[in-house]
């Protein structure tokens, strides 16, 4: 139809019915002048009638191109497809994890000399606390863009909740937010090691001993290492000292982020000094049981297994800037003034920001 023309109207034609209607020609194009642009003649206005304003040439190229209507048949080949893709993205599903299982099952992956599993903590772990970490405590990150994309690095966070889940959930922070996907290796106490099961999880997890030589080890390896140097003092601290910051103890973290050059990030976590409001302390079966404390909640032991539920709070975490230390000199690890001033630094700027964030957040669950 590329040469179809709009044949006008005459008075004289259309009276004078013995002159034969010329016929059409297709694909001839023997009419166009040469250089005649394909356009659509316009149509001839009756005599005695005005030509109407709106009258104007239009061109192939000007018209409007024509939505394509969805046939029945479309839908049913679109809606076939994306059956298709979901079900080939199952199979898929299927063939990782079986492929994942005989890996597991004949001993084909790598584990580190600290027992760091990669392949586990990436498939299973993860996956089985990130539910816990998106819908549950809907944690919030900010700063991430302060963790280095490569290279070994110290977060120095604070400690609180009664159960060290905030480690935990910091882990999965780095790792889902991170543009280079960095796995925290956390420094954990004696007690996690001594703990069955829980020992075996933690090394697998990438946890190690909080001691000065593992960390050094790693850090001297590029890797991200995670501290909270409050301790038990700060995880189980009552719920009427919530969000103050113990002491950091002699400062070891700093004099290892010292002798390896390795930038000290500020860490502040808000939410999960609530998640199990600490009112009393069984001194008596902590000693009993081998524990540091024992928690009283408004809701442990009086419920059970019940009363272990953590409350939904809402979860912000945020990492500062910074603290550079690679412009001090070898000796500088065993200057006590020098760590002492960092140290000190490090915790005012973690406490400043739990104020920061304790004045912007709503509400305790919200």
């Amino acid at each position: 139809m590329a040469d179809a023309k709009v044949i006008p109207f005459d008075d004289d034609r259309s009276r004078a019915g013995a002159s034969p209607r010329p016929s059409r020609r297709r694909g001839s194009g023997s009419s166009r002048r040469k250089g005649e642009s394909a356009v659509v003649r316009e149509v001839q206005p009756l005599p005695g009638r005005a030509r109407p304003q709106d009258d104007v040439r239009v061109t192939r190229e000007q018209q409007p191109p024509q939505q394509p209507q969805d046939q029945p048949g479309d839908r049913s080949s679109s809606s076939a497809s994306s059956h298709g893709g979901a079900v080939g993205g199952l199979e898929r599903r299927v063939a990782g994890g079986l492929s994942f299982l005989r890996r597991r099952l004949t001993g084909d992956y790598e584990v580190d000399d600290f027992g760091y599993d990669a392949e586990l903590t990436d498939q299973v772990l993860m996956s089985l606390v990130r539910p816990l970490y998106e819908k549950y405590f809907r944690v919030e990150v900010k700063g991430i863009e302060n963790i280095p994309t490569d290279g070994g690095a110290l977060i120095v966070a604070n400690h609180s909740g009664t159960l060290p889940l905030d480690g935990v959930m910091m882990q999965v922070a780095v790792h889902d937010n991170h543009p280079a996907g960095r796995h925290l290796r956390l420094l954990a106490a004696d007690l996690v090691f001594m703990l069955p099961v829980v020992n075996e999880l933690a090394r697998k997890a990438g946890h190690t001993l909080a001691c000065a030589e593992d960390a050094e080890r790693l850090l001297e390896r590029g890797e991200l290492v995670g501290v909270m140097p409050e301790g038990f003092k700060g995880i189980g601290k009552p719920f009427s000292e919530r969000y103050k910051l113990q002491r950091f103890g002699r400062g070891g973290f700093v004099s290892t982020a010292l002798r390896q050059g390795a930038p000290i990030i500020p860490c502040s976590i808000v939410g999960a000094e609530e998640i199990y409001p600490m009112i009393g302390n069984a001194k008596t079966l902590a000693r009993v049981l081998g524990f540091p404390y024992f928690p009283i909640t408004p809701t442990f032991p009086w419920l059970g297994p019940l009363g272990a539920l953590p409350l939904p709070t809402k979860w912000t975490i945020q990492f500062g800037e910074p603290i550079r230390t690679d412009g001090y000199p070898p000796e500088a690890a065993e200057d006590p003034m020098l760590m002492f001033n960092l140290t000190d630094q490090v915790r005012e700027q973690i406490q400043h920001t739990l104020y920061k964030l304790l004045v912007q957040r709503r509400s305790v669950f919200f």
